[in-house]
């Protein structure tokens, strides 16, 4: 059995926002954000009083690169230390099997848009006439719609998927963009990751929601659509800003059919800027800005030649 270091800081809510951009630099799965002194099921009720302080936790593989990852996550919450006070970090190893029931105490069913209602496998609910349910296990993989990138990304999907559309989900993760866009009506999505276990998870997820059939999972990168010549009526891509501009630079904006849609995530505010500029270099217009606290999503398209 795998051993994982769970990463955690205790932080005031002004903090917990940063403290977890920070986090997501470093932990395999994302960020899991706890509200001290409130359990997660009571989270959705009225007339809670605002939580006092926030646990941010992040889990690392405890392997070879674990003492190199440490030195790098410490060293940049001492420049963060320097604008804002902050907690040492606190470290604990657990055991894989640990790590995985340690994600599921935090995460919780949540609404998203209009219509979308992301749910944990082992939790069950009544859902609601008219929602469009997407049921995770995001085991190892990326992607629970629990953080403000994946959020803003599924709202965009919800604003903008059509019925039959060929979409490509560009770093699927737990594949969650990749069912919702299913769900909305897409008719066929390309779900890719270059890590293993997430195209597992990804697989195994889209059957538990009965897309299977419209979803095709593999292994890969920008360059396996590019090599393929393939060309989509939307792409999503939710990584990180430098990530979205190297792709740029490879040509990401030829995935995109004359006219289509692409949706970027994973961006701070100070970094959006950047990351249009880098989209217009290949070939994409931005149209629009979502934003959720310092978190931007940006739509962008082709134009019609």
């Amino acid at each position: 059995m795998g051993k994982w270091l769970e990463v955690s800081l205790s932080v005031d809510g002004e903090a917990a926002e940063a403290t977890a951009e920070l986090l997501q630099r470093y932990g395999y799965q994302g960020v899991a954000v706890e509200h001290e002194g409130i359990p997660p099921d009571k989270l959705d009720e009225d007339e809670l009083p605002e939580a006092p302080r926030m646990t941010v936790r992040a889990y690392l593989p405890d392997d070879e690169r674990v003492e190199s990852l440490k030195q790098q996550l410490e060293k940049a919450l001492g420049y963060m230390n320097m604008m804002y006070p902050m907690p040492q970090p606190i470290y604990r190893v657990v055991d894989e099997q640990d790590w995985a029931e340690a994600w599921k105490a935090h995460y919780q069913p949540v609404r998203i848009g209009q219509k979308l209602l992301i749910r944990p496998l082992w939790v069950d609910i009544d859902v609601p006439e008219g929602a469009v349910e997407v049921a995770l296990d995001p085991g190892m993989a990326f992607g629970t719609g629990t953080h403000p990138t994946t959020q803003l990304c599924l709202e965009s999907l919800e604003a903008n998927v059509k019925h039959g559309q060929k979409i490509l989900d560009l770093g699927t993760g737990s594949a969650i963009l990749a069912i919702a866009a299913a769900k909305l009506g897409a008719g066929h999505v390309l779900a890719l990751d270059i890590d293993p276990v997430a195209v597992e998870v990804a697989a195994k997820n889209a059957a538990e929601n009965g897309v299977g059939d419209k979803i095709d999972v593999q292994e890969g990168s920008l360059e396996t659509v590019l090599t393929s010549a393939r060309r989509f009526d939307m792409i999503v891509v939710n990584i990180l800003a430098r990530v979205i501009i190297q792709m740029c630079d490879m040509h990401l904006g030829d995935t995109v059919r004359p006219g289509g849609l692409a949706i970027f995530s994973g961006i701070i505010r100070e970094q959006a800027d950047d990351v249009e500029a880098a989209l217009r270099r290949t070939g994409l217009v931005p149209m629009l800005r979502r934003t959720q606290g310092d978190w931007v999503a940006i739509e962008a398209r082709r134009p019609n030649e």
